[in-house]
């Protein structure tokens, strides 16, 4: 359908989205980064928005959150679920509940991907997206912040 037509896959979905509508929103484009670059100083403030120059961009259609970021996967470590170059987009502004996928940034700088298991009033344990990894129980004290991943290309 693309070919015969000529459109592109964001001319595609915002039909998709706007059918009945009058209007046409294009995708918005939202900072990217590199996973190893997300562990550097001065791309994330205390709350993890994004801040600072060094960020891509691309566009991705119907994101709510104006904070909204995406992470390029880089390595194995998160196989089989996320593979080298798969996409994840990432909402600081939602609220994480057990079970999400998340990323962490601790203290030290080091950006994790996980699934939130259990978090309490000292500990959060994070649980590893590859089974070859133990889960993680990090003092809360040491996280800086944590932000579920609402999309992921796959």
């Amino acid at each position: 359908m693309l070919e015969a037509t000529g459109a592109d896959l964001d001319e595609l979905m915002a039909l998709v989205r706007n059918a009945g509508k009058d209007r046409y929103e294009p995708a918005k484009p939202i900072p990217l980064i590199g996973f190893a670059q997300a562990g550097a100083g001065g791309f994330f403030n205390d709350g993890g928005f994004p801040v600072g120059g060094g960020w891509e961009q691309i566009r991705f259609p119907e994101v709510k959150d104006e904070n909204a970021y995406a992470l390029e996967v880089s390595g194995d470590s998160m196989e089989p679920l996320y593979r080298e170059g798969d996409i994840i987009v990432v909402s600081p502004n939602s609220g994480v509940r057990r079970g999400d996928r998340v990323v962490v940034r601790t203290l030290d700088g080091e950006v994790l991907a996980k699934i939130l298991v259990r978090r309490t009033a000292k500990t959060v344990e994070l649980g590893s997206l590859n089974k070859e990894h133990l889960n993680l129980v990090l003092p809360l004290n040491r996280i800086e912040w944590i932000a579920r991943i609402i999309w992921a290309s796959q």
